[in-house]
């Protein structure tokens, strides 16, 4: 069967990263996607380079890494939305599209006559989603917002890093934009359930959603841990807050191993492989909660163990008793994995440069099957082809708009 969104149109006007992570989600996912680009530039994320896509014969071509991460499955078509002939095709567009997700600014599109309240005057089903850094409402509504700044702002950067006194202290930046990527996933669930309400109503709606929220939303037991406490989160580095061991350890062969212990039984069976029993019967560190109390006491008991062993000895030992354990990869390794191979985490696809390698989308249905049909397109490839077939446009009308520099 096809994707479960087969039949489904999104109009996608957003750019950067949180909306074309959406929409690559929806397109993985069967949705048809009508990417809208800047004639001449594109999204932005087009000359976020190096490094750049390789061509067949080795050339470096501009279809930078960024863009080729979050576009796969679209439809590039290039419109000049200042002009009156560029925004009355959205309008179009809007009136044969299902879903539109824009990231413009709060109030940007109004301006333009294509925010949610006119083009639902239009088409009352259609599924409005906008992604602004702060949302539609309160005192920092048009600012604009990036994934750093929402980091920081909403408190993710204040508990990741290596703890205070240790070497390298102070607050640091995931390595990817997850502010960005948990927003894109946020909207694509909101956007699911807006299509369930409208199997039930016909109604469409707006879909307000903002990176600093989603931010907030996802500090999840860090942020419980506060209500409970009083206390805001600190950085702990390597460590758990709330559990222990829960972290990496050295090994004989100078490799480190992350020993994930998550509940009083895992960590009796370990003591007890190593000889070490009476560790799971001491008092202060029988139960999790007393091991949290005497977390540097016995992770120095514990490190002079796991030095004793390389990380494959440990890796084998520790899942024959079943304590979760595994080895800190890089990105390189990571692709090598048997187990993310055997899940198919990596695809190719085809393009005009050659084959383009991506990460796919972890989502295994087991009815219907998400679609890689389309490589990341190149600027405004598929203009002709969008107007001609979605708005039944003339070959002369088309050169008509070319002229005009609207397409």
């Amino acid at each position: 069967m096809a994707g479960p969104l087969k039949e489904l149109r999104v109009l996608d006007l957003s750019r950067v990263l949180a909306g074309p992570w959406t929409t690559q989600i929806l397109a993985d996912m069967g949705a048809e996607v009508i990417k809208i680009e800047k004639p001449d530039s594109g999204d932005d994320t087009r000359h976020w380079g190096p490094p750049w896509l390789r061509a067949e014969d080795g050339h470096e071509t501009r279809e930078s890494a960024y863009y080729l991460a979050a576009n796969r499955g679209k439809h590039s078509l290039t419109v000049d939305i200042s002009q009156p002939e560029g925004q009355e095709l959205i309008r179009e567009l809007a009136c044969q599209s299902d879903i539109l997700v824009e990231n413009f600014k709060s109030g940007g599109l109004a301006k333009k006559g294509l925010d949610y309240a006119t083009l639902s005057a239009l088409n009352p089903g259609l599924i409005y989603c906008s992604i602004t850094g702060f949302g539609h409402t309160g005192p920092m509504a048009e600012m604009p917002g990036y994934d750093y700044l929402i980091q920081a702002q909403g408190g993710l950067m204040s508990i990741t890093g290596a703890a205070d006194g240790e070497p390298g202290a102070g607050p640091k930046r995931v390595g990817v934009a997850v502010a960005d990527l948990t927003t894109g996933m946020n909207a694509t669930i909101a956007i699911l359930g807006a299509l369930y309400h409208r199997t039930q109503t016909g109604e469409g709606q707006h879909i307000d959603i903002a990176l600093l929220d989603v931010q907030v939303s996802w500090l999840a037991n860090q942020a419980q841990n506060y209500f409970c406490s009083g206390k805001p989160p600190v950085r702990t580095g390597d460590y758990h807050p709330n559990l222990v061991p829960y972290q990496p350890f050295p090994t004989a062969d100078g490799q480190q191993i992350i020993i994930a212990i998550g509940n009083n039984g895992q960590f009796q069976r370990w003591c007890e492989t190593i000889g070490l029993g009476e560790l799971a019967q001491d008092v202060r560190f029988a139960t999790n909660a007393e091991r949290v109390k005497h977390r540097v006491e016995l992770i120095k008991l514990l490190v002079n163990v796991t030095k004793t062993r390389t990380l494959k000895q440990w890796t084998v030992l520790l899942n024959e008793i079943g304590v979760p354990c595994g080895p800190i990869q890089d990105i390189a390794q990571v692709f090598d994995d048997p187990q993310v191979q055997a899940r198919g985490m990596q695809v190719t696809l085809d393009s005009a440069h050659g084959p383009v390698k991506g990460v796919a989308n972890p989502i295994k249905y087991s009815k219907t099957t998400l679609e890689y049909h389309k490589a990341p397109p190149a600027l405004g490839e598929d203009t002709d082809a969008v107007l001609e077939r979605v708005l039944k446009k003339s070959a002369s009308e088309i050169e008509a708009l070319k002229t005009k520099g609207v397409v």
